[in-house]
């Protein structure tokens, strides 16, 4: 793992690193936050906005297959509100595509074949297949901004599980380089006495983490454990209590032994329109309790409607988003407070 300052900046640096820029495609959920997308963006290639499976908000994978063509470098899943996506149904999609793969550029040609790059931002913690999550994409992203449940108040790391003839040391050793304007030397080694000179080998960017963020991730570390069993229980808490409602779906949190990292919750009214959600939500707000939504499908924001994307292409994503609501999930709520937003929820809800 590489500690950089987002997860947004960890990840360009992976497209740049395979060689991703005009011409190509990589693939996508339509149901994501706009950094999945914008980094591909940044280097000129296209976004493929693929749907939501039906029954869930998870990318489709059917969809997937749909989607590669021969300008295909990439697929990025993700992992909405820490629960896994299948990442044993995308390698097997990825191993059927090879014959599609036109690599270009030395790291395309050692793949020799689609690149899967998780979207983890919210799945530090999660397990698949009893295996923390990291251990089974090409390479995975995290995001430890100030609203994640590990946070270093801003940053963001990759994991490196590349196969042969790729050495992931290595890769390591190279990306720190990249972060630090392609700068052979960080500022404590070139400190040291007679060490001042450096080369700089590419023109790289700078986007390391910083002394003070990888301190407080240190902290948040050592009582990581302890967080994320009191996320577990607030949201055990929570379907408990909505489970007695039809009106309520709750989100499901274990999957065929893939469980969550508890990142959020993901409360679903059924039935109820986006107008009608969002009249739920500011009658919480009246109540001093601030709720969210995850997320405004892609083609729902001005910029990627602009570049063409229509909403109606992706009924699944509309439909996982349009009566969505995130409860408060953080670490210190008292019994008191996870009574007082069950009660008003249920109250807003039954006002309409």
């Amino acid at each position: 793992m590489i500690a950089l300052n987002s997860w947004t900046n960890a990840c360009e640096l992976v497209l740049r690193w395979f060689g991703v820029g005009e011409g190509d495609e990589v693939i996508l959920p339509a149901y994501t936050y706009c950094a999945t997308a914008n980094i591909v963006k940044h280097l000129g290639a296209t976004p493929v906005l693929v749907d939501s499976n039906e029954s869930d908000c998870w990318i489709s994978l059917e969809g997937i297959r749909k989607a590669i063509t021969p300008r295909t470098k990439v697929i990025m899943p993700v992992d909405i509100a820490g629960n896994p996506i299948d990442y044993d149904g995308i390698h097997a999609i990825i191993e059927a595509a090879r014959s599609h793969f036109r690599p270009q550029g030395e790291n395309q040609k050692a793949l020799g074949r689609i690149l899967f790059l998780s979207d983890a931002a919210h799945s530090f913690g999660a397990s698949y297949k009893g295996k923390p999550v990291g251990m089974q994409a090409d390479v995975t992203g995290y995001s430890f901004h100030a609203v994640k449940n590990l946070t270093t108040a801003e940053g963001g790391a990759v994991v490196f599980n590349l196969p042969a003839p790729f050495e992931n040391e290595a890769l390591k050793g190279r990306f720190k380089i990249s972060s630090l304007h392609g700068q052979t030397k960080d500022a404590l080694s070139k400190s040291k006495a007679g060490a001042w000179r450096y080369d700089v080998i590419e023109a790289g960017y700078k986007c390391n983490m910083t002394d003070l963020h990888a301190a407080i991730g240190r902290v948040e570390l050592k009582r990581y454990a302890e967080t994320l069993a009191f996320r577990k229980m607030v949201c055990i808490r929570y379907t408990e209590a909505f489970s007695k409602h039809k009106v309520f779906a709750p989100p499901v949190f274990v999957v065929d032994g893939n469980e969550s990292s508890y990142h959020l919750y993901l409360l679903r009214l059924n039935g109820y329109s986006e107008t009608q959600r969002d009249a739920v939500i500011t009658k919480l707000a009246e109540a001093n309790i601030s709720a969210n939504v995850h997320f405004q499908p892609l083609p729902l924001l001005t910029y990627y409607k602009n570049l063409g994307y229509k909403m109606g292409d992706y009924p699944n994503a509309f439909a996982a988003y349009e009566n969505e609501i995130s409860l408060p999930v953080w670490y210190g709520m008292s019994d008191e407070m996870l009574d007082y937003v069950i009660e008003q929820v249920e109250k807003a809800v039954s006002s309409l």
